[in-house]
């Protein structure tokens, strides 16, 4: 069994595309505040298609192959369609908080994707290592207020289970073409059916305030799009597993965002949750682990 480490440059990726995720759930909620959770969840893809479009335009980018094309299918319907709207829909009638939750299960989603669907072997003490950075986010999530269980539960772990499937598909994809052009291509693929929906749906509009449309645009242009660029070559560049569990970190980046950005004030034992995790990514980077890559590996 060889043992492989990730390089130091993929985690520096892997925090990059975290840090622009972090905000995602906060930014949801104001836009789902005032618009249409449907809406922001579907039509922040189409505003990602189109700036897709222009990438790929002044990349010219070659078609995918028919295979391609039917496994970006699948990286689109768990982040570009799943994971958006699922998630949209939560953050109506749950605070941001349980926005927590996912960010304590989704690494580990991911991290068993790797280990499914990519052949990635771990070895037993990292497994231990993921594990207790997921236990330290979950009671971080439960004490800080996401509380008990509630009926949109259900549909955040249909959104985990969402985003899981994408990254692991995209991140094996991202080692065949380049990184953003994996996103961008899923993004592409889906507009034409997400247009559909949002014609059809019987959308509510009712005035929004500016704030409600400047966190719609981050979640379009950020959270939907140029977050996956570091994200997905991180993956592909130092294996799905072992990165993914960067994303333990988001939600105390996500709580320093709130402090920095709306002067929210920070508990001190957030330091300590924070500080645990740190300790277990770090552990787990330490790792031993035998990854059975296949196909090609570029990570362009």
């Amino acid at each position: 069994m060889r043992t492989a480490h990730a390089p130091a440059s993929a985690y520096l990726l892997g925090l990059l595309g975290v840090a622009s995720f972090s905000l995602t759930f906060p930014m949801t909620r104001v836009a789902v505040a005032e618009l249409d959770p449907v809406f922001v969840g579907l039509g922040r893809a189409i505003v990602a298609a189109l700036l897709a479009l222009l990438v790929l335009q002044w990349q010219r980018a070659p078609r995918p192959t028919g295979r391609q094309v039917r496994r970006l299918v699948v990286v689109a319907l768990g982040v570009v369609v799943g994971f958006p709207l699922l998630s949209a829909w939560a953050m109506r009638t749950v605070d941001s908080s349980h926005g927590a939750v996912i960010a304590g299960l989704l690494p580990l989603a991911t991290a068993a994707g790797g280990a499914l669907r990519a052949k990635e072997r771990l070895s037993l003490q990292w497994w231990i290592c993921a594990v207790a950075g997921s236990v330290l986010v979950l009671a971080h999530a439960l004490r800080a207020g996401a509380g008990g269980l509630q009926g949109a539960d259900l549909v955040l772990v249909g959104a985990v289970l969402a985003a899981a499937i994408g990254y692991t598909e995209g991140a094996l994809l991202a080692r065949e073409m380049p990184a953003e052009r994996v996103i961008c291509w899923a993004l592409v693929i889906a507009a034409p059916l997400i247009l559909l929906v949002l014609v059809i749906y019987p959308l509510r509009w009712q005035p929004a305030s500016l704030a409600a449309w400047g966190a719609f645009g981050y979640v379009s242009a950020f959270s939907m799009f140029l977050g996956f660029f570091a994200w997905y070559r991180g993956l592909a560049k130092g294996g799905i597993a072992r990165i993914s569990q960067i994303q333990l970190l988001q939600p105390f980046l996500t709580l320093l965002a709130a402090a920095f950005l709306f002067g929210e004030l920070v508990a001190p034992e957030m330091w300590s949750f924070a500080a645990g995790v740190v300790i277990c990514v770090a552990l787990g980077r330490r790792m031993p682990a035998a990854s059975a890559r296949q196909g090609n590996t570029n990570s362009r």
